[in-house]
């Protein structure tokens, strides 16, 4: 071998041995403590900062999404709607209480907790009733706090109990709830379910508290010896379990509101399911004498039944009254009824179960300054679809096809007749009194005084059973409640006071009678402002003794009767009289004027067409 090839196996010898030298050394390096530490943090930190730069850069791309999602649709509020106690309600006021934000069925949040209103609704059965002294103690109390926390609203007091819709600040009303709460150490409101709907326009306040007495919380005409026990109520059932009831064959669900209140909104169960029967009543004190007819009866018949409300006071008396019947009445025994059901906290408590609906349709009456209002979702649907319309936004709002049909109105204009569902003004059906469903061109119109709003214009259900006076109604009333309370004298075997009819409640006979000087001996009077929805001629010769003829003052163009009469009288002394006891008096609700009116010498008075029979 030679010298250069000797070399060159040296020098590569030399290498091969620098490079197993290296080896080794790691080798015996690699398993110290400290080598590890510094390798394992350094590859840590190298591994956090990249999945930080990994999230923020899948945030920025996630709000960008979200940013283009919402020019594009609309988000439905479903599942941010929890009507559950927040912590707030468990820490201040706890019990049962409910409560959600009406912002979250707003797309816009612009309503700040500072300057908003929060609604409470809630009742309370009061059972034994309170004495007169544990009565002014908690009107007194319910006064007090309230102008203490600025409560403002109405509130129904009872000896029975206490029926509320009250507005405030957020922190006030659960002041306020916390208060009654402890009154009389629980005894009394410690289970009362409070319902709360925070962060409403402030417009929506109440302007002042109005706290006033009256005979039950509920007007059924069932106080005292007649009022069945708050513990024969039926079963309550929570929102989820009555809305899987209402699924349920041979059953029917009773609307226990007003017919009015109806018109724009109900429960449609599947067909399947329960059958809505809609007592068709003007007010709450119908309810005992329609339950009570054989064809409501045959109704019941082996079915179970379910009852609701707006806010579930009304269920409390009625239900207990069916419960009582079947109990103590024999005919309504044998008619087999399954089970007595009512919704807990009403359609105001199941709207925030079912935001999207449930088996609602339409639009609930309410008796707040809200007048109306759809589901949670339903309502952002129509506020988005009103945006779209008026070109304040471009997004486009894709409506499902349930969601539409739970849009269109229900009810039905009064005088035009075409879809509506908002009850807005003060005018009420001329011959019942109950809201007019007036769309908003006739309304207008009659403002305008381009198309009136005759007498002819009336209720849906005035027009169904052809009403055409308030005396019809008084008078089928006073009918049916007489044969009612007759059927209560026998088989409960109390006896009800006396009943007076309306007509000797609106018009008391004169404590005292006084002549007015009448020097002239004038026996025609002139009187106005007498009540024109309630005033006939029955009515007018028993006010005013001694009218032998009567001039009904009327409208030259409609024909309408405002109030306003000429009247003689037999004798001079009737004429006196009758000044002199009702001039400045109420009659029917109405300050009346009557004054001496001499006829005119060139003209025939009295006319013999005037004369009564």
């Amino acid at each position: 071998m030679s010298s250069d090839e000797e070399k060159k196996l040296a020098k590569k010898k030399e290498k091969k041995d620098k490079k197993k030298h290296k080896k080794r050394k790691h080798e015996e390096t690699k398993d110290s403590p400290s080598n590890e530490d510094v390798v394992q943090a350094s590859s840590e930190k190298k591994a956090k900062k990249l999945k930080k730069e990994k999230k923020s850069k899948k945030e920025k791309k996630s709000k960008k999404e979200k940013k283009s999602k919402k020019k594009d649709d609309v988000a439905l509020p479903s599942q941010k709607i929890r009507a559950v106690p927040n912590k707030d309600d468990v820490n201040v006021v706890g019990g049962r209480i409910v409560s959600f934000s009406a912002q979250d069925i707003n797309t816009k949040k612009d309503t700040s907790q500072d300057n908003s209103t929060t609604l409470l609704l809630f009742y309370q059965y009061i059972e034994p009733a309170l004495d007169e002294d544990g009565f002014q103690s908690l009107l007194y109390h319910v006064q007090t706090t309230g102008d203490k926390y600025n409560i403002t609203g109405r509130m129904r007091t009872a000896y029975e109990g206490l029926n509320c819709t009250l507005t405030g600040s957020y922190d006030n009303i659960r002041a306020w709830c916390k208060d009654l709460r402890e009154y009389a150490n629980g005894k009394y409101f410690g289970e009362t379910e409070f319902k709360l709907t925070d962060n409403l326009p402030s417009g929506q306040a109440f302007p002042r508290l109005h706290a006033f007495k009256v005979e039950e919380i509920v007007n059924y005409g069932l106080n005292g010896v007649k009022a069945p026990s708050i513990h024969m109520t039926g079963v309550h059932l929570e929102p989820k379990d009555y809305h899987k009831k209402m699924m349920e064959e041979e059953t029917v669900i009773i609307d226990v509101r007003n017919h009015y209140e109806a018109a724009i909104g109900k429960f449609q169960p599947p067909e399947t399911g329960a059958k809505y029967i809609d007592p068709m009543m003007r007010k709450s004190t119908e309810f005992p004498v329609w339950l009570d007819k054989p064809e409501t009866k045959e109704m019941l018949r082996g079915k179970q039944v379910l009852m609701y409300c707006t806010g579930g006071v009304r269920c409390e008396r009625a239900s207990a009254l069916l419960r009582t019947k079947i109990e103590h009445e024999e005919d309504t025994k044998a008619l087999g009824i399954k089970g007595v059901y009512q919704l807990q906290g009403g359609i105001d408590k199941y709207f925030r179960d079912f935001p999207e609906g449930g088996w609602w349709r339409g639009k609930n009456y309410v008796f707040d300054k809200r007048f109306a209002h759809a589901p949670p979702v339903i309502e952002t649907f129509e506020r988005e679809a009103k945006k779209k319309e008026k070109g304040e936004t471009d997004a486009a709002v894709e409506i499902p096809a349930e969601a539409q049909q739970q849009m269109q109105a229900m009810g039905r204009c009064e005088a035009c007749q075409k879809p509506w569902d908002k009850y807005r003004g003060k005018r009420r059906c001329p011959t019942c009194g109950v809201p007019s469903l007036i769309c908003k061109d006739c309304y207008d119109a009659d403002v305008n005084k381009t198309k009136k709003l005759d007498r002819n214009v009336r209720c849906d259900l005035c027009v169904a059973e052809g009403i055409t006076s308030k005396r019809q109604i008084r008078e089928r009333e006073e009918k049916e409640m007489e044969k009612y309370e007759q059927k209560l004298r026998e088989i409960y075997g109390f006896e009800l006071p006396k009943r007076k009819k309306k007509a000797d409640q609106l018009m008391e006979p004169p404590k005292k009678k006084k002549a007015a000087p009448n020097p002239n001996n004038t026996t025609k009077l002139f009187i106005k402002n007498l009540c024109a929805k309630q005033v006939d001629q029955e009515q007018l010769c028993e006010l005013f003794p001694g009218i032998t003829h009567i001039e009904w003052i009327t409208d030259r163009k409609t024909g309408n009767w405002y109030g306003s009469v000429f009247v003689e009288m037999a004798t001079p002394e009737d004429a006196a009289f009758a000044v002199g006891t009702h001039h400045k008096k109420k009659a029917y609700g109405r300050v009346l004027h009557v004054a001496y009116s001499p006829p005119d010498p060139k003209s025939i008075w009295p006319p013999a067409k005037l004369k009564i029979v």
